[in-house]
């Protein structure tokens, strides 16, 4: 996979991620641990694509 289309799998996954985050937000439900979660998936996917755009260039 090139570098174009890993970022572009990256940031579709974040995307994803931010709308589970907000669903799960929204929900009364949910507990602060899957809203943790989340947000730790995100931000790790996050960084990979800042190393990958500062790599690059």
């Amino acid at each position: 996979m090139n570098i174009e289309a890993h970022l572009a799998t990256l940031t579709k996954r974040h995307g994803d991620l931010e709308e589970e985050l907000h669903s799960a937000m929204n929900q009364p439900s949910t507990d602060a641990t899957k809203i943790r979660e989340i947000k730790r998936r995100k931000l790790r996917i996050k960084d990979e694509i800042e190393r990958i755009r500062s790599s690059v260039h």
